[in-house]
């Protein structure tokens, strides 16, 4: 039995921000922090006050934290990035919305002695002293995880401990967020005395006045009937200062809803799954009506969350294909007009779409990337709306002539053209590269709509059903948020936006078979009609070949795969390696890292001959590094036993904060389930003859920081969790019971 945590995030959008730059304007952008550990960085939208970014996230993290807080930033290019206020919601505040808290929350002034974190360590006790007098004693052992508050990415922090009017302090530990004191304080007991004993740890300067990192206070009447205490104790804020700037710098929209659950063995779920995968063998010809029931019954508001439950618990168990064709003719049974047919948000549609990015988001990847790429590294002013049509001046050597809408028009339209054009291309040449599992899951699709829809009228419909979730909602989607899609690592800009929006309409043209109907929507769209009747042509083409699939070739090529294991995550690293007990090296060597099930590997660009560095099994932790180890941000440290037994550690550094986070998390969920993870690492590193972190000189020391193997963001290509899927649909059914049970028969008038 395991206890988890799970928070979804929506970043929505902000309004009414401060202007931070000359121009009146900002380059906003958010962090999120759970526990004060920045785990996601939103894109930065340029140049407004009002910005919208349409984030979602999922984190997976202890049941113990404390808090979730949104930091709203503003880029700067040549100095450090502004602060413009935050957001925090606490576990209890989420925990009092069962349906997740959502609107708009005003961003509050960050105040220095609230930005607080960390835990120190104190044993208490209540001791006899001289003239039958009593003793409070204060230990200090020990601190960790404190706030950086000096340029080098540390602190100088020492304690402050005070009761009954006196004051003692600890000595000064240089340079370290993880100090250890050891230091001891004794208190005479006032009799009856209510005072409080305050516990403050604070950063020494010697120009500027200290710095506060946060106190604990303890009543001391509690610790006098418990006459000792110990432990690490959470480092609390001074709240005793009015909040300031509440209401005037903005607002935040948020969607975040808090879910805890408790995932049992897996042999508990077993006759819910046996139950599920017989009716879903058995189709429509079964007795059962689960998954009928399922879908009657679910929300629209929670639909998309079953959907995806569902699907990930069918993949697991190697029936998705069979869950989705059954979807697909209980869709079918009930639709007597088909130009309506997957058009709702039904469970069939909610599903494909997450199973096409469960399934299909690499394949997505490979046709799709280089076209937006290039859409993003032209930065081409397109418009074919003459409404909106912005006449700019062109010419060379500095004569210059404004150019006339037509022409503006006319460049626009090529371009357009180019770009559907090569996406059709790249479409119809990827038969061979889409998953197996998808292809086939078309074709039962193709198939099933041709036997509800046989007559010649509807020869277009098959067609029509599979361009509805491939181009409809997964290209289209993908070309319009790239962002969203892992696509591109920021949001586009407001003319690239535009530029992909008229692309992502073409391509829903060429997806509705080019029909009267869509052309009527947008006249304006008509000069990219010659290249759309093409593309429809391309892509009936493009459709006959993928569903032309056999059972055979389907499990011969699912073997093929099967034989290769798929990445988890893949991508340029910079290796930085400890050897012995010399110096370190000087620089980090940038070389291509894959992760699978199998290996941690590595070569030196991606097509080159791939060398095998960690076995998942022997990873014992995966942690960040302290900037100030090596002078750069985003190191992360991986800690695991060579093939000796032998404890190794390898350091390597990400290009920014999101790719940190996505391979820590990556690294995390692969080896979850190894034996002897650790529970304590050093961040820092082991130079000379000491750690950088807490200045201990012991270097097998076990750590001063605790370990974060269960915090995880969750990805589209995570490995599939059984059990946890198998507890969100039994979770489902039991709040839907009433729904799924018989009405209950009348009693009998005689006994």
């Amino acid at each position: 039995m395991a206890k988890r945590s799970s928070l979804s995030i929506r970043i929505v959008e902000g309004k009414n921000l401060p202007a931070k730059d000359i121009t009146g304007s900002s380059d906003p952008y958010c962090i999120v922090k759970v526990d004060n550990e920045p785990i996601i960085r939103t894109a930065t939208v340029w140049k407004t006050l009002c910005p919208f970014w349409g984030e979602e996230y999922q984190v997976h993290l202890p049941p113990a934290f404390h808090a979730v807080a949104f930091y709203v930033m503003d880029e700067d290019a040549l100095s450090r990035d502004d602060v413009i206020g935050k957001v925090c919601l606490t576990r209890d505040t989420l925990a009092a919305h069962p349906k997740g808290f959502s609107g708009w929350a005003h961003l509050t002034e960050v105040d220095p002695d609230e930005e607080v974190q960390g835990e120190i360590h104190l044993r208490l006790e209540v001791v006899p002293g001289p003239r039958a007098r009593r003793l409070l004693r204060c230990s200090v052992l020990e601190a960790r995880d404190l706030a950086p508050k000096d340029r080098n990415g540390a602190s100088d922090p020492f304690v402050r401990v005070r009761y009954s009017g006196r004051t003692q302090e600890t000595s000064i530990v240089k340079k370290s967020r993880y100090p250890r004191w050891n230091e001891m304080f004794e208190f005479e007991l006032e009799e009856g005395a209510a005072e409080a004993l305050c516990v403050e740890a604070w950063d020494w300067d010697l120009v500027s006045r200290n710095d506060f990192l946060g106190k604990v206070v303890f009543n001391v009447q509690k610790l006098c009937a418990a006459q000792k205490e110990e432990g690490w104790f959470r480092l609390q804020p001074d709240q005793s200062k009015n909040r300031r700037g509440e209401g005037n710098l903005g607002s935040l929209q948020l969607e975040v809803r808090l879910r805890d659950e408790t995932v049992l063995p897996s042999g508990c779920y077993q006759p819910l799954v046996q139950l599920l995968c017989r009716e879903v063998k058995l189709g429509t010809q079964g007795p059962g009506q689960l998954i009928a029931l399922i879908e009657e019954t679910t929300s629209t508001e929670c639909r998309q969350d079953v959907a995806t439950n569902l699907l990930k618990l069918f993949l697991g168990q190697g029936l998705a294909k069979d869950f989705l064709d059954l979807l697909f003719q209980l869709e079918l049974g009930r639709t007597s007009e088909a130009n309506t047919l997957f058009r709702s948000n039904s469970l069939a549609s909610k599903s494909m779409e997450s199973f096409l990015k469960v399934a299909g988001m690499r394949y997505l990847h490979g046709v799709l990337g280089p076209i937006i790429d290039k859409v993003f590294e032209e930065k081409k002013y397109v418009e074919l709306d003459p409404s909106k049509v912005e006449v700019k001046d062109v010419g060379c050597s500095g004569l210059h002539r404004p150019q006339t809408e037509a022409e503006v028009l006319e460049q626009s339209a090529q371009t357009l053209r180019a770009h559907l054009a090569a996406l059709l291309s790249a479409l119809s040449r990827s038969v061979r590269a889409c998953p197996a599992v998808v292809r086939a899951t078309f074709r039962q699709l193709f198939r099933r709509v041709r036997e509800r829809f046989p007559s010649a009228q509807h020869e277009n419909v098959p067609f029509i059903a599979v361009t509805s979730f491939l181009c409809l909602r997964f290209v289209s989607p993908a070309i319009m948020a790239p962002k969203l899609f892992h696509l591109r690592e920021r949001h586009a800009d407001a003319r690239t936006s535009r530029t992909l929006l008229l692309l992502a309409k073409a391509v829903q043209n060429v997806g509705n078979m080019d029909t009267p109907a869509s052309r009527a929507k947008e006249a304006w769209m008509e000069p990219l009609q010659p290249t759309v009747r093409q593309g429809v042509a391309q892509l009936k083409d493009f459709i006959t070949k993928l569903v032309d699939i056999e059972e055979k070739e389907e499990l011969g090529l699912q073997r093929a795969l099967s034989l290769q294991a798929p990445p988890v995550k893949e991508g340029p690293l910079f290796i930085h390696r400890t050897k012995g007990k010399g110096p370190l090296m000087s620089s980090f060597k940038k070389l291509h890292f894959s992760l699978t099930t199998e290996a941690l590997s590595f070569a030196k660009t991606p097509n080159s001959k791939k060398s095998a560095l960690i076995k998942p099994a022997n990873i014992r932790a995966a942690e960040k590094v302290e900037e100030k180890s090596f002078g750069s941000s985003n190191v992360m440290q991986l800690i695991y036993e060579d093939d000796a037994g032998k404890p190794q550690t390898v350091y390597l550094q990400c290009r920014c904060v999101n790719e940190l986070n996505q391979w820590l998390s990556a690294l995390r969920k692969v080896s979850i389930g190894n034996p002897g993870l650790l529970g304590s690492y050093h961040p820092g590193v082991f130079r000379g003859d000491k750690w950088s972190c807490c200045h201990q000189k012991d270097k097998s020391d076990l750590g001063c920081d605790k370990t974060r193997s269960r915090v995880t963001l969750q990805e589209w290509n995570d490995p599939l969790d059984h059990d946890l899927e198998a507890q969100l649909i039994y979770r489902h059914l039991l709040g839907v019971e009433p729904a799924l049970r018989p009405p209950a028969s009348p009693a009998p008038l005689i006994h």
